[in-house]
């Protein structure tokens, strides 16, 4: 692990040595910068993002952290004593550090699998509703008369479109949220 301060990371910053910071926080596992600025964390997080070409995701529970959260392709903030503002400008909020590995282990991975799947339905269902209404012109002769009256249309729409992601919202579970947390390397399958 690296533990670096504000600084040092003004060194870094100002000297040029992003690079080669860059280069010693790839051989850790860990990276933690502390008693650093606002504008150093957003900083790193930009950083890190522009060079390594990765997603980053920042984790914060104060008025402090939210140039940093912001700067993140995900930001997590943790509600707690120091207040709301990293709540209010975090993509998900948690009430204690621990919850973090359930977040993103059984949560992080049940989103993915269903947002996978609902782009995979969105497609095939505008493709047959498409294909549809293209035949039926030839079948017409292109005259330009509707298949379908307006209101069929709209509730094709409507059911089709709503009714099948809350069902997958509410119940599609592929695995289960203890083998998830028990066997972490299952959130790699879905990439």
């Amino acid at each position: 692990g690296l533990v670096i301060d504000g600084q040092t990371l003004n060194i870094i910053f100002q000297g040029g040595l992003e690079e080669k910071f860059l280069a010693l926080a790839k051989h850790c596992r860990s990276v933690l910068c502390c008693r650093s600025t606002p504008l150093q964390k957003s900083m790193v997080v930009k950083l890190v993002r522009r060079q390594l070409k990765v997603m980053t995701l920042s984790i914060g529970d104060g008025a402090n952290d939210v140039s940093m959260i912001q700067a993140a392709d995900v930001g997590i903030g943790i509600s707690g004593q120091e207040g709301m503002q990293a709540v209010m400008a975090s993509d998900f909020a948690i009430s204690r550090f621990k919850h973090l590995k359930k977040l993103l282990l059984v949560h992080g991975h049940w989103c993915y699998a269903r947002l996978a799947k609902m782009v995979i339905y969105f497609f095939y269902k505008n493709v047959s509703y498409v294909n549809l209404l293209f035949w039926y012109q030839f079948f017409c002769g292109f005259s330009g008369s509707t298949m379908i009256d307006y209101w069929q249309m709209i509730f094709f729409n409507l059911f089709f479109t709503s009714v099948p992601p809350l069902l997958f919202g509410v119940l599609d579970k592929d695995v289960s949220a203890e083998t998830l947390l028990g066997l972490p390397e299952l959130y790699k399958n879905g990439q």
